[in-house]
């Protein structure tokens, strides 16, 4: 038996050599899940490590449990008020987009490999969600930023479509295992399991608010563990009741992030920290869980597949669930290719496993090798196809300031950070000058690597960061301030 210091030392070593690769390569533009799979594979029986590793079960188990923080920490960042705009447009991908997806793919495989069409509809099931530990961690790098509301949409649905590739998945698995199953019972089932998701996760969120704001803690260390057992218990619950604890955790996640409650801030932080610690540990496990050597065997139905999906089924998954939107047809292409696989279709992947059924070890090996190469080919490009299409923006940075605050429940006003935008109407004015607010106070500028205290005639310039404290009731004037551009600005000509 391996003594419990063997299993820290191992641990904390593999943790530490992730975090360690993934600052290296910051710069390189890879999806940190293909870094932490790679750790995870070196580390494994057929790796220098020489960790053997089996018990799917297990694997499981941990990804499940990482994913609840991961989604919770989601919707922390989720901005209400940004993604309202997008609701319906997420919503349809999250539901239609999915499912369309999981069709083409189940059709496709039935054809080209003379399965059954259940068989490879379980194969689309699986890798028919985008990742959101992927997608939050592409999208939130410096090295993309995004026109209108297409972040937002990404996030929100990537956040919100693992409900329906689980439950599409544990459907048909039910379907092969009992062969008396219904498709309408399934239907049912669906409605049932996200009603109760919804309506869960939307009061508990609530709940969990009152009880921030309420009970008032002795130690601040009690408000991230309370924070902690809060989300477990909205999952089991939720699950417990034939819920959907998934969208229970996402919908609560939002709601708590956009309501005021004591300690906010640092509860934020332990969230986004257990959300990162959660990411490692679970592409860890998954990657001591493959066996390299058993991907060589898929590799060509593997690339077949793989290209099927980014080329053929996401497109058309996304078309079809935006077609009646005022999306244009870059955004839509954008949207199409910003289908990054990721943990879930893995740990989905453990499920034919857990169940016994027949194949599920080649089927496992398929999946991670189409995760594989849907991180290789799809999340170092990402930059590159925004640019290409014309939906990025340039990135503006983001200020961590030396100071903060921490206002009361109560208190009516707010310290936030404004970026002077490009060809912003206040370029080149000065501070007294730009009419801010009675009761607005610009406290701290921020120019480069240079902290500022700002005067009245301190003169603004792009890219400029201000941290002010304003009334609540100002927000809206103050950001109308910073957004306004420029008149009379030179327009190019279009190209003949």
């Amino acid at each position: 038996m391996v003594g419990i210091e063997y299993i820290l030392l191992i641990g904390s070593a593999l943790i530490l050599l992730s975090v360690t690769i993934a600052k290296l390569s910051d710069n390189f533009g890879v999806p940190v899940l293909l870094l932490f799979l790679s750790v995870g594979m070196l580390a494994g029986s057929e790796g220098p490590g020489g960790i053997y590793f089996d018990d799917a079960r297990l694997a499981s188990s941990v990804g499940v449990i990482a994913l609840l923080f991961i989604l919770f920490g989601g919707g922390l960042d989720t901005n209400w008020p940004r993604v309202r705009p997008v609701l319906g447009k997420a919503a349809s991908l999250s539901t239609l987009g999915v499912l369309l997806t999981a069709l083409a793919i189940g059709i496709l495989v039935h054809l080209a490999l003379d399965t059954s069409l259940i068989a490879g509809l379980l194969l689309g099931a699986i890798i028919s969600s985008t990742d959101a530990a992927a997608v939050f961690s592409v999208l939130g790098s410096k090295q993309v930023s995004l026109r209108g509301n297409l972040k937002p949409l990404l996030e929100l649905e990537s956040g919100s479509n693992d409900p329906m590739a689980v439950f599409l998945t544990i459907g048909l698995i039910e379907l092969i295992t009992i062969p008396e199953t219904t498709v309408v019972r399934l239907i049912a089932l669906f409605c049932l399991q996200m009603g109760i998701g919804a309506l869960l996760g939307l009061s508990l969120g609530r709940a969990m608010v009152y009880l921030l704001n309420k009970v008032r803690f002795s130690y601040e260390g009690f408000y991230p563990v309370f924070a902690l057992a809060c989300v477990a218990f909205i999952f089991a619950l939720t699950s417990v009741l034939q819920g959907s604890g998934f969208l229970a955790v996402y919908l609560a996640g939002i709601v708590v992030g956009n309501s005021e409650f004591v300690q906010k801030k640092s509860l934020f932080r332990f969230v986004d920290g257990l959300a990162w610690l959660g990411q490692i540990c679970m592409f860890l496990t998954l990657g001591l869980l493959v066996f390299p050597s058993q991907l060589v065997p898929v590799i060509g139905i593997g690339l077949v597949v793989s290209a099927f999906l980014m080329f053929v089924a996401r497109p058309l998954g996304v078309f079809l669930a935006l077609s009646l939107t005022d999306m244009t047809v870059k955004e839509k292409v954008f949207v199409s290719w910003v289908g990054l696989r990721g943990a879930v279709p893995i740990i989905l992947a453990t499920f034919p496993l857990t169940a016994r059924l027949p194949d599920a070890g080649i089927l496992f090996n398929l999946v991670f090798f189409i995760v594989l190469t849907s991180a290789l080919f799809q999340g170092w490009s990402i930059p590159l196809v925004a640019k290409f299409l014309g939906v990025a923006t340039p990135a503006l940075p983001k200020r961590q300031f030396p100071l903060e605050f921490a206002a009361p429940i109560d208190s009516n006003t707010e310290l936030m950070d404004f970026i002077v935008p490009y060809h912003a109407a206040v370029v080149g004015k000065s501070v007294v000058e730009i009419g801010l607010p009675p009761g607005c106070l610009v406290v701290l500028l921020s120019r480069g690597d240079e902290y500022i205290v700002p005067s009245g005639g301190t003169t603004l310039e792009e890219s400029d960061t201000l941290l002010i404290l304003v009334k609540k009731a100002e927000l809206a004037a103050v950001r109308e301030i910073f957004t306004k551009q420029r008149e009379h600005e030179d327009v190019p000509k279009e190209s003949k």
